[in-house]
């Protein structure tokens, strides 16, 4: 296929509405994180109702927003890394019936998996707001918790279990010959697959979070690049091992400063 079938084949309704998703998450993230000043002034999008995602409220009081904040980090930053699976399946299912309604039930059940994730994340974040250790935004404030943090990922990456679920994310087209079904049905069980997957390539990197504060949209943007060039076939073989030489340097530094 030639590189203008491919954006005239982007340009379907399944795309144009899987971009959209993505956008409206990355709008949502930005909007949570403006400066109070201008959250104040903000009042078309509800100025208090997104300040308040930002703050950890003490107990169980703060989770449903911070769940929104996780479910929104979620999609906005591993949507984008389903991308070649997506293509792989359109692909496959291009001039059969049901393509579309195969496409977002492949796409929900990957998600899906992504917004358990979000709502474990909520739970560690209150934990460990609860124990002192992340500042209001969550960010660390303990350097015995980066420490562990960046060391963890950094482990992580020598791993079999991150080579093995790496490796699967690379081949979505094998992927999808093993497990391949017909119908909305088996597309949002293969979804479920991908996504579990995919959280055994990224949860270590999306921990990080409480790195580099979980509004901080610098840090997300960089995450997300580094986790989507990773599940490539060839840069990504490249990059994971020396990322985690780097995050244990980075360990090594948080512990001595």
């Amino acid at each position: 296929m030639t590189l203008a079938d491919r954006i005239r084949r982007i340009g379907g309704v399944h795309w144009l509405g899987f971009f959209g998703l993505v956008l409206g998450a990355w709008a949502a993230l930005y909007a949570m994180q403006l400066p109070a000043d201008l959250l104040a002034a903000a009042s078309l999008y509800g100025a208090e109702f997104w300040a308040a995602l930002c703050i950890v409220e003490p107990g169980l009081a703060g989770a449903p927003s911070i769940f929104l904040m996780w479910a929104a980090m979620s999609v906005a930053m591993m949507a984008p890394s389903f991308l070649p699976a997506l293509a792989t399946y359109d692909d496959l299912m291009q001039g059969r019936a049901g393509q579309r309604a195969g496409f977002a039930a492949l796409l929900a059940g990957y998600l899906a998996v992504w917004l358990g994730f979000a709502l474990l994340a909520t739970g560690a974040q209150l934990g460990l707001a609860g124990a002192g250790m992340l500042t209001p935004l969550g960010e660390s404030s303990s350097r015995w918790l980066t420490a562990a943090l960046l060391g963890g990922a950094g482990l992580y990456q020598f791993s079999a279990l991150k080579d093995a679920c790496l490796s699967r994310c690379r081949a979505p087209l094998t992927f999808f010959m093993q497990h391949w079904g017909a119908g909305p049905g088996a597309a949002a069980r293969m979804g479920l697959r991908l996504g579990a997957l995919c959280l055994g390539c990224c949860w270590a990197l999306m921990a990080l979070a409480f790195v580099g504060g979980t509004m901080n949209l610098a840090w997300m943007g960089l995450a997300m690049i580094l986790m989507t060039v990773e599940k490539l076939p060839e840069i990504g073989r490249v990059l994971t091992r020396p990322l985690g030489l780097a995050l244990l340097g980075g360990a090594a530094l948080a512990v001595m400063m």
